[in-house]
C-alpha cells in the first residue's frame, strides 16, 4: 500500500494565539491521530525540532492509504487542517531502499 507524507507549518494566526488555545487544538489532533490507529489505520504523526531540541520545524504525519484521493480525505479531517491553522502539502512517497513503514515506527 501506498505511503503518504503531510508536512505543514503553523499559519503566521496560530503562531499568535495564545499558547493554552494552540495546545487545544494539538490535543485534539493527537486523539484524532489516536482514533485512526485504533481503527487499524497505519498512521505515525510529530513535530520538529532543532539542534536544541526547541519546536518551529513544523509537523509530519506518514499513512497508508489506497491513492491520493483516500489520502487526502483523510488528512483533511485533521483538526489542525479543519481549523486552518496550518500549510500543508500532501506527497507520495516513492521507496528506494529502506525497511518497510511498519519496521520505522514499531
Amino acid at each position: 500500500m501506498p505511503l503518504f507524507i503531510k508536512t505543514e507549518k503553523f499559519t503566521k494566526e496560530t503562531l499568535d494565539m495564545i499558547q493554552n488555545e494552540r495546545r487545544k487544538y494539538l490535543v485534539k489532533h493527537k486523539e484524532w491521530v489516536k482514533s485512526l490507529n485504533k481503527e487499524g489505520r497505519s498512521i505515525f504523526s510529530g513535530y520538529l525540532t532543532n539542534k536544541d531540541n526547541k519546536p518551529g520545524g513544523g509537523g509530519i504525519l506518514i499513512l497508508e492509504a489506497n491513492n491520493f484521493e483516500e489520502a487526502k480525505f483523510v488528512i483533511m479531517q485533521d483538526p489542525m487542517i479543519k481549523n486552518n491553522l496550518v500549510i500543508w502539502e500532501l506527497n507520495i512517497l516513492v521507496p528506494v531502499s529502506g525497511d518497510s513503514f511498519h519496521t520505522i515506527i514499531s
